[in-house]
């Protein structure tokens, strides 16, 4: 018997020859970044008076494996701000530390000024952009949701190629397909920001989560709100969709054992 486990599960050298890493070796680019194994899907962030309202689930997939049902996407920056994540998880918790030293430094600066909303979204899209060019992406889709430096409500994005939009409603992931629609039905252009209510926004946002836990294969019951406003950022990491089941799936006609 082989006492040592570092070898169980390899063949025997004596019997099929010493095990031969080379083929592990190459000389060509990495290829991790622009494989990610580990993704979170949609962010979505809604913007009405008096502040800013973002919600993600808290579903981490390996591949089409979903794997980690309790990884938190949302992220509070300083007082005002807050940055959903969609995309590669280990790149996330790369811009995790990246922000959180910075927000050290920050406070700890003898300038007395701190980062708003739209210092940190445009940061963050320079970080994207310099690692575009690199050829080493950060494999994420980032919703940058707070404050500008004029107190007004901020809510943009910045993708893998640092490549930004602004707007009232935004969504990254299968929601900008799901989720954007239902938001336009509800917020039309006409319906200026100054008219929508913080419960409207947040009953929006959980009508998305709702449906995007239906239709999106990545998706989970389970999510994460922030709602941020000038007083203070309401954070809830553990918020469940209630009375969510497949139940009605009995109903629709070719679904299981029906055929007519």
């Amino acid at each position: 018997m082989d006492h040592f486990p570092g070898t169980w599960g390899r063949p025997r050298n004596d019997v099929y020859g010493a095990y031969d890493p080379s083929y592990l070796q190459t000389t060509g680019p990495k290829t991790h970044t622009t494989s990610p194994a580990v993704t979170g899907t949609s962010v979505v962030g809604v913007v009405f008076n008096g502040g800013v309202a973002i919600a993600t689930d808290n579903l981490a997939s390996y591949g089409s494996l979903a794997r980690f049902t309790d990884t938190k996407r949302l992220r509070v920056f300083g007082e005002q701000a807050v940055v959903g994540f969609g995309g590669d998880v280990s790149d996330m918790q790369y811009i995790d530390r990246l922000l959180e030293s910075m927000d050290i430094r920050e406070n700890y600066s003898s300038h007395g000024n701190t980062l708003n909303a739209k210092n940190l979204h445009t940061y963050l899209a320079k970080v994207f952009y310099k690692r575009r060019s690199e050829f080493n992406p950060l494999w994420n889709h980032v919703l940058v949701a707070g404050f500008d430096g004029e107190g007004k409500p901020f809510l943009s994005s910045a993708d893998l190629l640092g490549t930004t939009f602004s707007a009232p409603h935004l969504a990254t992931g299968f929601g900008a397909h799901l989720a954007v629609p239902i938001l336009r039905r509800l917020f039309p252009e006409e319906k200026p920001v100054e008219e929508i209510t913080q419960e409207e926004a947040v009953d929006a946002l959980k009508q998305c989560m709702k449906v995007l836990f239906y239709r999106d294969a990545r998706s989970t019951d389970k999510y994460s709100i922030a709602v941020i406003t000038k007083d203070k950022i309401d954070l809830k990491e553990d918020e469940q969709l209630e009375s969510q089941s497949w139940a009605f799936a009995e109903r629709i006609k070719g679904y299981g054992r029906q055929t007519v």
